[in-house]
C-alpha cells in the first residue's frame, strides 16, 4: 500500500513534460570523465533539466560506471533506473567482471542450473555497480545461419530449449535482484538483416511464430519476466503490414504480447536511433508511434530534448491520452520502488571489489566454460592425439584488430607440456606474413587453427572473409588440424578441409584457457551443439571425451 501511495502521489505531482521524460532512456559510455568533459555536461542535463527516467550504460571499468552513476543519481530530481546490455554476464559491456560464455554456450552445456547461475552472479555484480534492469536474456531461437545481429546471442536453435534456457536465466537475476528483459519480440533469430542498418522482413506465417519464435517469449512471461524489448523487424502475417516495425506495431505490441501472450510488465523498444526505425519513419514519429503501438520505454532515441519535445506536443494536442502516459509511467516508477531507489539509490564504492569478479563467481565461470565446449568432428585425429600426450603443434591464429586472440592459447599449450610455434596473422596476410605461417608449420605434426567471427552491430554480414577461409583451408590440406571458432559455430561450413572441428563460442581468455586444457586432455569434452550446424551435423551433436591426462 505505500508503496502505490508513492507512485500515485508522484504521478499527480509531475507536469505531462516531467512524465513524458520518465519514459526516455538515452545511452552513454561508462568510462572515466572529467566532470566538465562535454560528454559529462550532456548527461547532466539530461538528468537535471531534462529529467530523463533513466540511464543507459556502457563500456567502462566497474568503478568508473558506478562513480559516474552516483554523480548522475545524485543530481537526477527522481532517481534514475539503470539499464545495460549485460548478455552472458557483465562483461558484455564492463571492462572487467565474471565472462560468461555466450548465450548459446551456455545452451551447449544442456543444463539450464548454468543459466541460472550466468543470471544470479549478472544480477549481483550490475547491483553492486549500480544497474537495476538487464537487456537479457535474449529469447530469440537462432533458426537462420545468416543471421548477422544475433548469432551466439541466443540459446540455441530449439524453441523448446531455447524456453528452458530463458526462464532459468531469469529466476537467476530476479534472485540476484535485477530487473530482466526477454528480446527481442517477437523474435529476431530468423533474419538475415541486420536492424541497426536496415528493416529485416521475416515472411514467416502466423503458424511458425507461434511454434517457434513466440515460445521462448511464453515462457518468460511464465517465468515473470519483467520487461520485454520489442524487435525493429516487419512481420507481415502478424499485422498485415508489409514494413511496419514491430516496434511501431499495435497488433504486436498491444495485440499479441500483451492481449494474447497476457504480459502485463514493462514494454521497451530496441535502440530507436537504429536504421529500422529512424530510416523508415523518422526519429520523433518513430517515438511517438512507438509508444502508440504500446511501448512504455523509450531507448535511445536520436535526440532525447527532441523526443521529450515531440512526446509533450502529442499529449498537448490529444493524440497520446493522459491515460495512457500515466499508464507507462506508473510501470516506470513503480520499478524504481521495487529496486528500492526512493530510499537509496546510490551505491558504495567500496563494495564494487566485494562482489564484481570474485574467485567463488570466476570458478563458477571457468567450470561452464570447459563444459561449454562443443567437439563436431575429429575425423583426422588431431584431437586425440594432442590429447594422448606433449606434442609438436604450430598455433595459427587469425584475427584482425588489437584482439589478443591466441596468444593465451598458445601460453596454455605450452605450460602443458607442447611445444608450440604460435603466429598471428591478419585475415588479408601480406607475403611475409604468410611466409611465417609457412615456417611455423614446417616442423610441427600438427596445426590448431583460431580464429573469432563475431556478431557485430552494423556490419551486415557474419562469416569468414572469403581470404581467411581460402588460407585456413590451405593449411588444412597440409596438415592434420583442428579449427577451433571463438565465435559464430557456422564457420566450419567454410572450412572443410579442417579435420577437427571444435566450437568454444567466445574469444574470452577463459575460454583459451579451457581450450588449451581440453586439447591437452586435462578435462572431459562435454558439450553439445544446441543447433544444428551445416554441412552436416544435427542439433545435439557432439563427440564425448572423458579427461586422459
Amino acid at each position: 500500500m505505500a508503496a502505490r501511495d508513492t507512485v500515485e502521489q508522484l504521478l499527480a505531482a509531475l507536469t505531462p513534460r516531467q512524465k513524458v521524460a520518465q519514459l526516455v532512456m538515452p545511452w552513454l559510455l561508462g568510462d572515466f570523465t572529467p566532470a566538465d568533459a562535454p560528454t559529462m555536461r550532456r548527461a547532466r542535463m539530461w538528468v537535471d533539466s531534462l529529467e530523463v527516467g533513466g540511464i543507459i550504460i556502457s563500456t567502462g571499468t566497474p568503478h568508473d560506471i558506478a562513480a559516474k552513476l552516483n554523480a548522475l543519481q545524485a543530481e537526477a530530481p527522481l532517481p534514475l533506473l539503470i539499464s545495460a546490455d549485460f548478455e552472458a554476464g557483465t562483461t558484455m559491456r564492463m571492462a572487467a567482471g565474471t565472462p560468461f560464455p555466450t548465450q548459446m554456450g551456455i545452451g551447449a552445456t544442456n543444463r539450464p542450473d548454468d543459466a541460472y547461475t550466468m543470471g544470479r552472479v549478472t544480477a549481483l555484480e550490475a547491483r553492486a555497480v549500480g544497474v537495476h534492469l538487464a537487456f537479457a536474456p535474449v529469447a530469440d531461437v537462432n533458426s537462420n545461419p545468416a543471421n548477422p545481429i544475433i548469432n551466439t546471442r541466443s540459446f540455441g536453435g530449439d524453441p523448446h530449449e531455447v524456453a528452458r534456457f530463458v526462464a532459468a536465466t531469469i529466476k537467476g537475476m530476479r534472485d540476484g535482484g535485477v530487473l530482466s528483459t526477454a528480446k527481442h519480440f517477437p523474435g529476431h533469430g530468423d533474419t538475415d538483416t541486420d536492424s541497426h542498418l536496415a528493416l529485416p522482413i521475416i515472411r514467416a506465417p502466423w503458424e511458425r511464430f507461434d511454434s517457434l519464435e513466440l515460445v521462448p517469449f511464453r515462457a518468460a512471461v511464465d517465468a515473470g519476466v519483467d520487461a520485454i524489448m520489442s524487435a525493429h523487424i516487419a512481420v507481415p502475417a502478424l499485422d498485415g503490414q508489409e514494413r511496419l516495425p514491430g516496434t511501431l506495431s499495435p497488433q504486436v505490441l498491444t495485440g499479441i504480447l500483451q492481449d494474447s501472450l497476457g504480459f502485463t510488465g514493462l514494454i521497451t523498444t530496441d535502440a530507436l536511433d537504429m536504421g529500422a526505425i529512424a530510416k523508415e519513419i523518422g526519429a520523433d514519429e518513430g517515438v511517438i508511434r512507438a509508444f502508440e503501438a504500446g511501448s512504455d520505454l523509450l531507448l535511445m532515441p536520436a535526440d532525447p530534448a527532441a523526443a521529450i519535445d515531440a512526446m509533450t506536443a502529442a499529449v498537448e494536442s490529444g493524440r497520446i491520452s493522459m491515460t495512457r502516459l500515466n499508464h507507462s509511467v506508473r510501470k516506470i516508477l513503480q520499478m524504481k520502488v521495487r529496486m528500492g531507489l526512493f530510499h537509496q539509490r546510490t551505491v558504495d564504492l567500496e563494495h564494487v571489489a566485494e562482489v564484481v569478479g570474485t574467485e567463488r563467481s570466476m570458478a563458477a565461470a571457468a567450470d561452464i566454460t570447459e563444459r561449454s565446449l562443443v567437439l563436431l568432428d575429429d575425423t583426422k585425429g588431431t584431437v586425440n592425439a594432442l590429447r594422448s600426450g606433449p606434442q609438436r603443434v604450430a598455433v595459427i591464429t587469425v584475427a584482425d584488430g588489437t584482439t589478443p586472440l591466441g596468444t593465451r592459447l598458445a601460453d596454455q599449450m605450452r605450460a602443458m607440456g607442447h611445444t608450440v610455434t604460435a603466429v598471428r596473422i591478419p585475415t588479408t596476410p601480406t607475403p611475409t606474413e604468410l611466409a611465417a605461417v609457412e615456417r611455423a608449420i614446417k616442423d610441427a605434426p600438427y596445426l590448431v587453427l583460431a580464429t573469432s567471427v563475431r556478431w557485430g552491430s552494423y556490419s551486415g554480414v557474419i562469416g569468414l572473409a572469403p581470404a581467411t577461409a581460402d588460407l585456413l583451408n590451405r593449411l588444412a590440406r597440409q596438415k592434420p588440424s583442428v579449427l577451433v571458432s571463438f565465435g559464430s559455430p557456422y564457420i566450419i561450413a567454410q572450412v572443410p578441409n579442417a579435420g577437427g572441428y571444435l566450437m568454444a563460442w567466445s574469444g574470452t581468455t577463459m575460454a583459451e584457457t579451457a581450450v588449451a586444457r581440453a586439447l591437452s586432455g586435462r578435462t572431459a569434452i562435454t558439450g553439445t551443439s544446441p543447433i544444428p550446424v551445416p554441412p552436416k551435423w544435427p542439433l545435439r551433436a557432439g563427440l564425448q571425451h572423458p579427461a586422459t591426462r
